[in-house]
C-alpha cells in the first residue's frame, strides 16, 4: 500500500490537474468531481485518501466494494460502482451505492428499478455507452442508447442522470473524439425531452486523460493510479 502521505500528495497534484484543466477551457473547477477509484485497494489506503480530502470513491466489484464499505461505515464518503455489473449482483449494488456508472441494458435496468423499488428508494443511474465499439468492452451502442434511455426514464426508481464511457487506452488527444462524441449524444438524449431524466454528468476521463475529457465536458473522472499509484 502506498504511504499515507504520498496519497495525500497524489490527490492535491490530481485535483491541481482537474482545477487547471477547467479554468483552461473557461468552466468552473467545482462542476468536475474526482472519482477515486479504490479497486484493490484497502480499506487504509481509502482512509487516507479520504482524510487528505476526497469523499467520492469508485469501486468495480460487489464483494470487495461490501467488505471495504463495512469498514469504513463510521466515516462520511459517498461510493459510486463503476465496474461491470452483473445482473445477479443488482440486489448488492442497490444498497451499497449512491451512483451506478455502468448500466448497458434494459434487462439491468430493469432489474435495478425492482431492487430499488423493494428498499422504498431511488437510484441515479448512468448509462455506459461503448463510443469506440471495442469487442472487449461492456456498454451499449451509441445507436441504441436513445432507445436505452427512453426505457431508463420509465422506470419510477431510476433516475437517469448521464452517460459514462471508457474509449481505447491511448493518447489523450486520441480519445478527445471519443469524449466529445459521448457529450454529443448526452445532448441528443437531452433533447428528446424525456421524464426526469437530467443527462447533466459525464463520466470519463481516467489518470492519463482527464485534462481531454474535462476540455470535452466530463463532470466525473475516474482516478485510480494517480492517486493511489500502480496496483498488483
Amino acid at each position: 500500500m502506498p504511504a499515507s502521505d504520498s496519497i495525500e500528495q497524489n490527490l492535491l497534484r490530481v485535483l491541481e490537474r482537474v482545477n487547471n484543466a477547467a479554468l483552461r477551457c473557461g468552466r468552473d473547477p467545482a462542476s468536475v468531481r474526482v472519482v477515486a477509484v479504490s479497486k484493490k485497494m484497502p480499506p487504509e489506503a481509502v482512509l487516507s485518501a479520504a482524510r487528505a480530502g476526497a469523499t467520492l470513491f469508485g469501486e468495480n466489484y460487489i464483494q470487495e466494494a461490501r467488505d471495504k464499505i463495512a469498514a469504513l461505515a463510521a466515516e462520511r464518503l459517498s461510493w459510486h460502482f463503476i465496474g461491470k455489473l452483473q445482473t445477479n449482483k443488482a440486489k448488492y449494488a442497490a444498497k451499497l451505492f449512491t451512483m451506478i456508472h455502468t448500466v448497458d441494458s434494459e434487462a439491468l435496468a430493469v432489474e435495478l428499478d425492482r431492487r430499488m423499488a423493494a428498499l422504498g428508494s431511488s437510484m441515479p443511474v448512468l448509462l455506459q455507452v461503448n463510443v469506440a465499439g471495442e469487442q472487449s468492452k461492456s456498454g451499449t451502442s451509441p445507436e441504441a442508447a436513445p432507445d436505452l434511455a427512453r426505457r431508463v426514464a420509465e422506470l419510477p426508481n431510476l433516475e437517469l442522470r448521464g452517460l459514462m464511457t471508457m474509449p481505447p487506452y491511448d493518447d489523450p488527444e486520441k480519445s478527445r473524439p471519443h469524449f466529445a462524441a459521448l457529450a454529443a449524444l448526452a445532448r441528443r438524449i437531452r433533447d428528446l425531452g424525456l421524464p426526469g431524466v437530467s443527462m447533466h454528468e459525464l463520466s470519463m476521463g481516467m489518470s492519463h486523460d482527464l485534462e481531454a475529457a474535462v476540455a470535452e465536458g466530463a463532470t466525473l473522472v475516474r482516478v485510480g493510479t494517480a492517486i493511489f499509484g500502480e496496483r498488483e
